[in-house]
């Protein structure tokens, strides 16, 4: 019954759809096949025991609450008041971002104001590397300072700031704030500070300054000053030279004069070396052989330090007896003269050189002065004085040697014992520096007493 009950359904679908293809309308309608979709509930899950108790069902679900009018309506306008709140807060930060270079925000403290740098600021990095250059700190006028001591003896000695990095406030109240008015104060991370900080332990506290005119600075150290001028002469090495400076602010010299040739005075590693120095006693960088004799007073006898000139003992007890003096016979004998420092005021006679010669012999056809020798603790400073200090690598240039022989100069020394190389440049600045000190105190006190007697001797 079943089987013949399906042959007449196939028989009835297939005569009707013979009946539509052939419709008088023309009209042509396809069968199409219609697949109802059940709806089926979850499985139940059982757990092991089978227990009816332990069966996980689906969470009902929630009916839809109907909707309050007026409750709808205050959300919206929250919502609303919200978003424009943010559009107008968000369009204040980035008109206060603009024109400040990236500070969001000012403050104060003690009646100067500051700024906050917001993490994109790069001012500190480009103000950094760009200072470390000496082209540009020349070209610019613009010095690098960093550590609270260095910036305070800058801000003592009347030096203008322009710009200062900190990373607290309490750093910045280390320092004397009211002369910081003038300066553009900026706060910024410890950790900025430290990736563009020369120290292996950062202060935290960066400044830039103007390049310090000598002439206008204010030095604390000028009551106790000597008559005694310093020239450094291819000094090349930062940490002699930062250590010559301090040498000489120690010794109470006049003046530093820095010939062409000698690192940059305000080179960062100088100016730790130094300690302070720039600002206890003038320094002009920087200088020609010409215009160091307009920095000089006058009268004065320019004496050059010479390591060669009593090598042997038996040299030096000649030089020790009263009135010895020596005399070079050749280049050789003046240690520390270099005679490759100026290529173009050479002042060589025509001779040939052989490769193979010893280095005596490259010196046979030299002219130079005349310089008498000295020994250190001899009378050598006895009025206006100036002192030569070469480099360990250049050495002594020629024009040095001829000022000291135009001023009536002479080549000191310091003897050391035998088979020992020459002292560093900075070492023998500091014994010649604080022996010509002592030369000149006793002078100066000599005739402090002469005058104190010349009117009790009028009264008699």
């Amino acid at each position: 019954m079943a089987a013949f009950m399906r042959s007449v359904m196939l028989l009835v679908s297939v005569e009707r759809n013979t009946f539509l293809a052939k419709g008088t309308g023309g009209i042509v309608v396809e069968p199409k096949r219609y697949v109802r979709g059940l709806r089926r509930r979850p499985v139940a899950v059982i757990s092991p025991d089978d227990k009816k108790d332990n069966i996980i069902k689906p969470p009902p679900k929630l009916q839809p609450a109907e909707p309050n009018v007026k409750e709808a309506k205050v959300t919206t306008k929250t919502r609303y008041f919200q978003d424009s709140d943010f559009v107008e807060t968000r369009s204040n930060v980035q008109s206060s971002i603009k024109p400040s270079h990236g500070a969001v925000s000012k403050d104060s403290i003690d009646g100067v104001r500051f700024e906050r740098a917001f993490p994109g600021d790069r001012r500190l990095a480009r103000v950094v590397s760009v200072a470390r250059s000496r082209t540009f700190r020349e070209n610019q006028g613009k010095i690098l300072l960093e550590g609270r001591r260095l910036i305070c003896d800058a801000l003592d000695a009347g030096a203008n700031p322009q710009m200062v990095f900190f990373s607290s406030v309490d750093r910045l109240r280390e320092l004397p704030v009211d002369k910081l008015k003038r300066a553009t104060l900026v706060k910024v991370k410890f950790e900025d500070i430290k990736i563009w900080s020369d120290l292996v332990a950062p202060q935290g506290v960066i400044a830039i300054f103007s390049r310090p005119d000598p002439s206008r600075l204010n030095f604390a150290n000028k009551s106790h000053s000597v008559p005694l001028s310093l020239i450094c002469d291819n000094i090349r090495d930062p940490g002699n030279l930062g250590t010559i400076l301090r040498c000489a602010a120690a010794a109470g010299c006049h003046s530093v004069l820095l010939t062409k040739g000698c690192v940059d005075a305000w080179e960062p590693k100088v100016l730790r070396a130094a300690m302070g120095s720039h600002f206890r006693l003038p320094i002009y960088p920087n200088l020609s052989w010409d215009k160091v004799e307009d920095h000089l007073p006058k009268p004065v006898k320019v004496h050059v330090a010479d390591s060669s000139c009593g090598t042997d003992t038996r040299g030096e007890t000649e030089k020790s007896e009263p009135g010895g003096t020596h005399k070079p016979s050749k280049a050789a004998d003046y240690g520390w003269v270099s005679t490759r420092a100026n290529q173009n005021k050479r002042r060589y006679e025509d001779y040939d050189s052989d490769s193979d010669s010893d280095s005596d012999s490259d010196f046979e056809g030299l002219s130079l002065p005349r310089v008498d020798a000295k020994l250190y603790h001899e009378g050598w400073a006895q009025g206006p004085t100036a002192l030569v200090i070469g480099g360990e690598t250049q050495g002594l240039s020629i024009e040095s040697v001829q000022l000291a022989e135009k001023t009536a100069g002479c080549r000191l020394f310091i003897p050391v014992v035998p088979e020992v190389d020459s002292l560093n440049s900075a070492m023998a600045a500091s014994i010649l520096l604080f022996e010509g000190r002592k030369q000149l105190l006793k002078i100066m006190q000599t005739a402090g007493r002469k005058q104190e007697h010349k009117p009790k001797q009028q009264i008699l």
